[in-house]
């Protein structure tokens, strides 16, 4: 443990005696086995070929898992959101999407509705009427303020693009967590790929716990770099019983 101690603190390339000695001391035995661990895990599940490729096979599922995820969530409740249409200025509205998925509903309500119901948003638009979904800078309200917004907007900031390209609705998320949500939905909507980083870490969460329960049984066992070699088959299958014989 102690020459393991040394060895890890050196591998680091220390720049002085005592940054050396404060890390020899902060790497105890308990730290060691949590970096051993760790090690184990990422070699077990990162870098062995079969589990790759079981995760490339796995994905397709749970992005499918992510997609409906998004989609329920927009039509579970209704989300406020700053939104302004045709440069009328800002407001507070409510947005939802239809359980068909063929209508977004936005309107305005009073301010201590809380969940309103889909009925009371006045405004709609066909999801077949969407032409584009913009974010950040190459945002309509954005552009019109430019120089002005700070990153913080900038990074809440989604506009969709209907009927034709000066039409737009535009939003201003109240969280990163609401951006991601929209701007996900949205793009499933709209036939695209979901680029958020919610959907990345959702699926890097996905990924770790499916290949773990795929590997429970596998615990203690090396997986191999390659499948093993398939033997070839018998001269001849006359130790098989014919059940397609019917019995008398």
């Amino acid at each position: 443990s102690q020459i393991e101690q040394i060895t890890r603190t050196l591998s680091s390339k220390p720049t002085s005696l005592e940054l050396f000695k404060n890390k020899v001391n902060a790497l105890n035995y308990s730290e060691i086995l949590k970096l051993r661990q760790t090690e184990r895990l990422h070699q077990e599940e990162t870098l062995a070929p079969p589990v790759l490729e079981l995760k490339e096979r796995l994905k397709p599922e749970l992005l499918e898992l992510i997609r409906q995820q998004r989609l329920n969530r927009l039509c579970e409740s209704a989300h406020r959101l700053a939104c302004s249409e045709r440069q009328t200025g800002h407001k507070l509205w409510y947005c939802r999407l239809s359980p068909n998925h063929k209508m977004l509903h936005y309107g305005d309500v009073e301010e201590d509705t809380e969940n309103p119901p889909i009925e009371t948003l006045q405004e709609k638009i066909p999801v077949a009427d969407i032409k584009g979904l913009l974010t950040g800078k190459d945002c309509p309200h954005m552009k019109e303020n430019k120089g002005k917004q700070n990153k913080e907007v900038l990074d809440l900031a989604f506009s969709i693009t209907y009927d034709v390209e000066e039409y737009s609705l535009n939003f201003i998320a109240p969280s990163r967590t609401d951006f991601c949500l929209w701007t996900d939905g949205l793009s499933v909507l709209l036939g695209r790929e979901m680029s958020s980083e919610s959907m990345r870490s959702e699926l890097e969460i996905l990924l770790s716990m499916e290949i773990k329960l795929r590997l429970l049984d596998l615990e203690n066992v090396p997986i191999p770099d390659n499948a093993p070699v398939v033997p070839k088959p018998p001269s001849n299958f006359n130790f098989c019983y014919d059940f397609s014989q019917t019995e008398q």
